[in-house]
């Protein structure tokens, strides 16, 4: 695996090493040792799965309020998607800043997301699945969220081809404070 910083403290693009023979490939997906090196919080409690039918259906924009936080490892392994992170940590120097990157079957990469920052994506084709790795478990009273086009983020969305389809919860959560 290869893992690349992004501007948000915490947050890593890691990248397959693809290891191919006339079989196919094999990749190591996780590895504990190299995670904690990294200062990422190593722990798998809950595996959650997502498939998405419609191109431009946007999922998020998803946190735990602590002590309830969520570390996340997310990979799109059919399909591809948009994939986003919002800093919601109060102390921290990228507060309200956000990183995207495209997760598919095709790159085979994956997104590191720390406790205390928003997640979400839009697909980008049909029939999108996408696997999470979650350092916590959910506990509904602690969910939490941020609308995916709140002004404060900016978060500059693929262009849908037609619609947007986003739940009526996530289209409606109030402005982050400023």
């Amino acid at each position: 695996m290869r893992f690349h910083e992004t501007p948000l403290s915490g947050v890593w693009v890691i990248e397959l090493d693809l290891l191919g023979d006339e079989r196919g490939w094999f990749a190591r997906t996780f590895d504990e040792q190299e995670f904690r090196s990294r200062g990422m919080d190593p722990s798998v409690v809950q595996c959650n799965a997502s498939f998405n039918a419609e191109r431009d259906t946007l999922r998020g924009m998803h946190y735990q309020a602590e002590p309830h936080g969520e570390p996340k490892l997310i990979r799109c392994v059919r399909g591809s998607i948009y994939d986003v992170a919002v800093d919601l940590r109060p102390q921290s120097p990228t507060l309200r800043s956000w990183h995207g990157v495209e997760l598919s079957s095709d790159n085979h990469l994956a997104l590191y997301i720390p406790a205390g920052l928003a997640h979400g994506f839009q697909t980008l084709e049909e029939n999108c699945e996408v696997l999470y790795q979650m350092g916590a478990s959910y506990v509904p009273e602690a969910a939490r969220g941020v609308r995916w086009n709140d002004p404060a983020f900016a978060i500059a969305w693929p262009q849908p081809r037609g619609e947007r389809i986003i739940v009526e919860r996530d289209a409606s959560y109030p402005d982050f404070p400023t």
